[in-house]
């Protein structure tokens, strides 16, 4: 009986209910909107990399070194002798071994130098592969792949000239070893689409008329002189290491940040990668408490609603009461209203999060490389929405108080 009451109001009421319905729908959609974005953000940063067991670099500090050696940002205090780095590659527990050397900018870009092994052993997004979008691989020693943001933002394709600056704020130039574009990657939505890759082999071959970080004045070495050369690095920036059972990745650990011939740190990237989350986190948590809000916002717009109203059902609640209804009846009246409208408000919010997130799904992840997930609605999700109906009834309880108090004469009482 309260029911089909509670349903007969709320539809003689639709546009204002309906407005309130909706206010509430677009609250929770924002706020679970926020919920995957977040989320999402969470696991894109930590899919960054995967699949990889270490990160060796000098000793530094474990964020500073996920840094520089996975997102491009800062610099290495120090550098890890090619010495040292075979020693490592040989030893028994490692599976395979990619060195990384960085130091070198194009436009803004960071240039990094490493093996043909490194399209192989970096993995990201729990396990996906980089895949050349055109051309290939570079095969010759002044080839170059480039990361999907530096071929868009430079608007560069295959066979165009690169030619690379020295340092990252450099106004010096290796101008007399340009480089070809050899391939263009797919967009990852990691570090790699801002990266212009080259050879470990490519990095010393542009420094060979370089000393302590400047060019030897009237020293030019020939292009085909610098191919017949031997063009082992003296030393790399850091390296990606995947070890042969995942028993051995601590002793290892503990081997290299132990090394006798240089101070040297080995990290798990996901531990690091949960430690440079805390220090961001606090952006996460400033957008949920603007969401709630939100929420909360829309909630009290609801009771507001319904205290206004209570001057117009003044009468009506009046007749209720002669018809014998009791104050109780009157109270429960106006809470399964609130109820019915958070309840349809809740549920259109849902359906809009998941309506928005069809269409924004492919556009946010080519834009910012940020997967948001269409998956059944979590118990997360489910709690929200439970706890948004029990909000609105809660709220509700206010003005139903009022209504409960109300006399029969206040109800028929005429106001002029």
């Amino acid at each position: 009986m309260i029911m089909r009451l509670a349903l007969a109001s709320l539809m003689a009421r639709a546009l204002t209910v309906g407005m309130t319905v909706l206010a509430i729908a677009l609250s929770v959609a924002l706020f679970l909107g926020v919920e995957k974005v977040r989320t999402g953000a969470k696991a894109s940063f930590a899919d960054t990399i995967s699949g990889t067991d270490l990160i060796i670099g000098a000793r530094s500090g474990s964020v500073q070194l996920l840094l520089y050696s996975v997102f491009r940002i800062g610099n290495a205090t120090n550098n890890l002798t090619w010495e040292s780095y075979q020693d490592i590659a040989a030893r028994p527990e490692v599976d395979w071994i990619v060195p990384i050397s960085l130091g070198d900018s194009h436009r803004q870009f960071r240039v990094m130098g490493t093996t043909t092994a490194f399209f192989d052993r970096y993995k990201y997004r729990a396990g996906q592969s980089l895949a050349v979008r055109d051309g290939a691989i570079m095969a010759d020693l002044f080839d170059t792949v480039i990361g999907a943001d530096v071929a868009k933002a430079l608007n560069y394709k295959v066979g165009d000239p690169i030619v690379v600056a020295h340092g990252l704020a450099s106004f010096i130039e290796h101008e007399d070893q340009p480089f070809r574009v050899s391939g263009i990657l797919e967009k990852t939505g990691t570090p790699v689409d801002r990266t212009v890759i080259v050879s470990l082999e490519a990095i010393e071959a542009i420094h060979v008329d370089w000393q302590r970080g400047a060019k030897v004045p009237g020293q030019s070495t020939p292009t085909d002189v610098i191919r017949n050369m031997e063009l082992e690095p003296k030393a790399v920036t850091a390296a990606l290491v995947g070890v042969k059972s995942r028993l051995q990745v601590f002793g290892l650990q503990r081997a290299i940040n132990e090394y006798p011939a240089e101070p040297l740190l080995a990290i798990l990237p996901g531990v690091a990668l949960q430690e440079l989350w805390q220090i961001v986190g606090i952006a996460e948590t400033a957008l949920v408490a603007v969401s709630t809000m939100v929420v909360v916002t829309a909630l009290i717009g609801m009771m507001a609603t319904i205290f206004s109203s209570l001057n117009e059902r003044r009468r009506e609640m009046a007749i209720f009461r002669a018809m014998g209804a009791r104050p109780r009846v009157i109270l429960s009246l106006l809470v399964l209203e609130a109820a019915l409208m958070a309840a349809v408000g809740a549920v259109l919010g849902l359906g809009l999060l998941y309506g928005g997130l069809v269409v924004a799904q492919p556009l946010v992840d080519a834009a910012f490389g940020l997967w948001l997930p269409i998956e059944p609605p979590s118990l997360r999700e489910l709690w929200v929405i439970l706890a948004v109906i029990a909000a609105g009834a809660i709220v509700s309880m206010v003005p139903a108080f009022r209504a409960y108090r109300m006399s029969l004469a206040d109800g028929m009482m005429v106001r002029i």
